[in-house]
């Protein structure tokens, strides 16, 4: 028989749609109880129930309606006894949660022992613990049909003061939500679902059930609606594909559907665009070379301040050797990042040189100003985080500072916006300001004749130099000075 020809039976059905409403029914609830950090109070709920099937079985006999009470009675018991005991006695929380669920199991497994003691009676423990999703009756069908539609119900209506407990639990108090009572209403939900999962895949597996699809969704998205969702989807999938894959290899369909929760919840490990392994390492291959060219960049700049840039100094400065160094410079070019014909940068590698040169010493001036650091403890966590600073950042730390023109070691801090007087259009005016980027740049103007404070009219540029007009004066200024020379643009 193929498996075409099995689905088309009717125990075949009765199995899958409880195994599907099991799986959406646990992704939906489960996210709530891992977020909540209760992976564990599920577990101790799947197996308190217990002492409820065998009390009800002795009541009533053998009925859906009674284990279904009897479960959920044994489950709400076994959570109020655990909260009373975490909040009343000085004992640890798991270890709480540990001293009750192993009592009630205990106390039900004794109860089975006692009751298959008796002729004609027989009650198969390993159906409660694994599951026996092929054995589903019309009757299971309708009780866990109700309880999926208490579960979606409850969640849809109280779903603000879920949200609010679950994430804020004081914020949500002091706005008047009963914290306890939404607490033991997830309980009751999830009393429901344990007992419910019951035939499907057994009290031990329903933990699975629980956390698998919910842990999944969470490295999916972090919105708890989607997470939701998506647990609520992968919740169905685990249990369709687990109940086919365990006809088509004629294995036990329970455990079939926690494997295939695993499978998901590992390749959500691996290949989640956000907290994926294998993205993450893409990540940080992209951003260890972006710091490696931004080192390149800031040491190019350094050096065009100290008047030292060559090749052999800038291999020197960054610990590789000059044929190592040439290819990361044709990576830079390509980039666009610096001129093909030697070490100049480009406006657009100025740019982010600048930047980076200036969130350095605004952290190392923030670390001295602020943290009390002294200047021999400050380079190394600048080098760090140099990177990581955004543009916002930057300007909330320069008018935390009071906008510092000079770092802790007196090296000049360049301004966010740093126009060079290469940059200046023709019959423009600009201001030279009083910090450049190095002392010698600053002795090159002074050897020109250009000071600052004094306005500087652009007339015209070539590929070698730059003519500015100041005091009435013509001066031309070779392209590589004017490249590094800051101004501020007057009109």
């Amino acid at each position: 028989m193929n498996l075409l020809e099995i689905l088309q039976e009717p125990w075949a059905f009765r199995a899958l749609l409880a195994a599907s409403m099991v799986g959406i029914m646990c992704g939906v609830l489960g996210s709530f109880i891992v977020l909540r950090n209760m992976s564990l109070i599920g577990d101790a709920l799947a197996h308190a129930i217990l002492p409820g099937v065998v009390f009800a079985f002795m009541l009533v006999g053998q009925s859906a309606l009674a284990f279904f009470i009897g479960s959920v009675t044994a489950g709400l018991f076994t959570a109020v006894l655990i909260t009373w005991i975490q909040q009343k006695v000085n004992t640890k929380n798991d270890a709480a949660i540990g001293i009750v669920f192993t009592a009630m199991f205990s106390i039900g497994i004794i109860g089975i022992s006692s009751i298959n003691r008796q002729p004609g009676v027989h009650l198969d423990l390993k159906d409660f613990l694994f599951g026996n999703v092929l054995g589903v009756s019309n009757e299971d069908i309708w009780l866990t049909f109700s309880v999926l539609l208490t579960v979606l119900l409850g969640v849809f209506l109280f779903y603000r003061y879920l949200f609010a407990t679950t994430f804020q639990a004081i914020i949500a108090q002091t706005m008047g939500i009963p914290v306890r009572s939404v607490h033991y209403f997830l309980m009751l939900l999830l009393a429901f679902a344990v007992v419910a999962s019951l035939r499907t895949v057994g009290v031990i597996l329903v933990v699975a059930m629980l956390i698998t699809p919910a842990s999944t969704a969470l490295l999916l998205s972090n919105r708890l609606e989607r997470v939701v969702l998506i647990a609520a989807f992968l919740g169905l999938f685990s249990a369709v594909s687990g109940f086919l894959a365990a006809i088509v290899f004629e294995t036990t369909p329970g455990p079939a559907m926690a494997v295939m929760a695993t499978v998901l919840y590992l390749l959500a490990v691996f290949l989640s665009p956000e907290k994926g392994l294998v993205f993450r390492f893409f990540r940080k291959r992209k951003l260890r070379r972006r710091i490696l060219w931004e080192d390149i960049l800031k040491q190019v700049f350094r050096l065009e301040e100290q008047g030292q840039l060559s090749p052999t100094v800038l291999a020197q400065r960054l610990g590789c050797s000059v044929a190592s160094l040439g290819r990361y410079l044709q990576i830079l070019r390509v980039k666009e990042l610096m001129l093909k014909e030697d070490l100049q940068l480009t406006e657009k590698g100025r740019e982010v040189a600048n930047k980076l040169v200036r969130a350095h010493r605004l952290w190392e001036t923030y670390q001295v100003e602020q943290m009390g650091l002294t200047h021999d403890q400050i380079h190394e966590e600048a080098e760090k985080y140099e990177h990581l600073l955004t543009e916002e950042l930057l300007d909330e730390l320069d008018h935390k500072l009071g906008y510092p023109a000079i770092d802790p070691h007196g090296s000049p801090i360049p301004t966010k916006s740093n126009v060079t007087l290469l940059q200046l259009q023709p019959d423009y005016k600009a201001f030279i300001t009083h910090h450049q980027i190095s002392n010698l740049v600053t002795a090159q103007l002074w050897d020109l004749g250009l000071m600052p404070d004094i306005p500087v009219l652009l007339r015209q540029k070539d590929e070698q130099f730059v003519e500015v007009e100041q005091d009435e004066r013509a001066i031309k200024i070779p392209v590589s000075l004017a490249r590094a020379v800051s101004i501020s643009v007057g009109n």
